[in-house]
């Protein structure tokens, strides 16, 4: 069997605003009904695939859940990773988890925020580097350049890929992010691929490559999985042992140095939409280059991108050519382009002076469901609440705030003080300020409620919780 190791921990903050730290592009429908990291999934089960081996963070860990259980993916394990250190300590930490429990299978490492629009053509070339895996090769996946990108690192082969069939070749040497000018050198040359982050081998192999050509990280992520603790079904690796790994890319620690290294080459599509360029190129766009997304209006555009994420906000450009336009409900991009890599300087502004907007979500999700802000005033605030069927909120209560809360759809179970009760569509509850309480939906579809909150402070760390069925302190 083949376990699929997908890395979910990143923030894709080249992709702001739509992307986040608090909810970053792997989890948004960037291309489709489903998500990249749902597609990513779909794409690496079935067959000879195994359930899938997560990384991510706290913060993602019932989003990872809840989007597995909308596609029927069953995780075989979820990793929590304490803080992001880079795909190194990633992968080991999933090498020596298998370990334990698969030892002499191969692990398919890969990214859940790509666009591969040909799936069956990627398990083929997965299956041509089976063998070569299984041989003790260390295999990467390379993809056939359509143009001199800048963003990303190159593989040269020993040798001419032709038709690109799938097949094992042996790796010359990783190549750094060029400049322009070389770039289109390398993706005229014939024998360069960009290099894809996707990497199979068994176990066994990328441990002994690890001892061989990285033993620093050996002893902190093996106590970091070792002294890792179980909660509500994922592995807590240990935050302490995990802080003394070196915060380094799996290129740098291990590919670089190792000597037994092969590359499928795959021209089947694919995309890491590392920014929002890469998306144009991979929307469908009209017969002037413009590329649209939601509620957005082109007059006269070239070469453009408008793209809305509010169903009640209009997107218009006029004359516009070679232009991004990506609008949120709370922030908007436009830039040329060509300035699409420079998307980081404007989180950087936004941080600067303080703006929730640099990595805060509008929605905010939680493990029963979300959130959003409709309306927000100096002693009050409206949000609309979201509660998935069968989940319900921690048993709380506020110092500065009372709620009220007006079922919109379905129905919802009440906890006020000692009184619990049944409240429907089109009904009301009050929460006077300091009253234990607690919401729940006992339903079989999502509950919708508006919350009114008022108070002298209405901040989300104004809680106190009693009991929680999701753990949370």
């Amino acid at each position: 069997m083949i376990n699929p190791i997908l890395l979910c921990g990143g923030s894709g903050t080249r992709l702001w605003p739509l992307s986040r730290k608090s909810y970053p592009k792997q989890f948004s429908r960037l291309m489709g009904d489903m998500s990249l990291f749902q597609t990513s999934a779909l794409r690496l089960s079935g067959g000879n695939f195994a359930a899938p081996v997560v990384l991510t963070g706290s913060d993602f860990r019932f989003i990872v859940t809840e989007q597995l259980a909308e596609i029927g993916v069953d995780p075989g394990a979820i990793l929590i990773e304490p803080e992001g250190r880079n795909t190194a300590p990633a992968i080991l930490a999933a090498a020596l988890w298998l370990e334990k429990t698969d030892p002499d299978s191969l692990m398919l490492v890969a990214p859940s925020d790509h666009v591969v629009p040909d799936p069956d053509a990627f398990r083929a070339a997965v299956s041509a580097g089976e063998t070569a895996a299984r041989e003790g090769q260390l295999v990467t996946f390379g993809i056939k350049p359509t143009y001199g990108e800048t963003g990303y690192g190159y593989l040269e082969l020993s040798e001419d890929p032709g038709d690109f069939s799938p097949r094992a070749i042996p790796l010359k040497r990783f190549v750094e992010k060029p400049n322009a000018e070389r770039a289109q050198e390398m993706v005229s040359s014939g024998t360069y691929l960009w290099n894809a982050g996707i990497f199979l081998f068994s176990v066994k192999v990328i441990l002994d490559a690890f001892r061989a050509h990285a033993p620093e990280l050996m002893t902190p992520v093996e106590a970091a999985v070792a002294q890792g603790k179980p909660d509500l079904g994922f592995l807590r690796l240990d935050p302490d042992s995990w802080a003394k790994a070196d915060d380094i890319s799996i290129d740098y620690a291990v590919m670089e140095r190792a000597d037994n290294l092969s590359v499928v080459p795959f021209d089947g599509g694919w995309s890491d939409l590392g920014s929002w360029d890469a998306v144009w190129r991979e929307t469908q766009q009209d017969g002037r280059g413009v590329a649209l997304s939601g509620p957005a209006t082109a007059i006269d555009c070239d070469d453009t991108l408008l793209r809305s994420e509010d169903e009640t906000l209009e997107v218009v450009g006029i004359g516009l050519k070679d232009m991004i336009a990506i609008a949120m409900p709370d922030a908007v991009l436009v830039a040329d382009k060509s300035r699409a890599q420079d998307v980081k300087l404007a989180i950087a502004a936004l941080k600067e002076k303080k703006s929730k907007q640099a990595e805060a979500f509008p929605k905010d999700h939680r493990p029963w469901g979300w959130f959003e802000s409709l309306a927000i005033g100096g002693r009050f605030q409206v949000k609309r609440i979201v509660v998935h069927p069968g989940a319900a909120l921690s048993l709380q209560s506020h110092h500065h705030r009372a709620e009220h809360w007006i079922v919109v759809e379905g129905t919802a179970s009440v906890t006020v003080d000692d009184e619990v009760k049944l409240v429907s569509e089109n009904q009301s509850v009050y929460v006077p300020l300091g009253a234990r309480h607690r919401l729940e939906n006992p339903g079989k579809v999502p509950m919708v409620l508006i919350e009114v909150q008022t108070g002298m402070y209405l901040g989300e760390d104004d809680i106190i919780r009693y009991e929680d069925v999701y753990a949370r302190n």
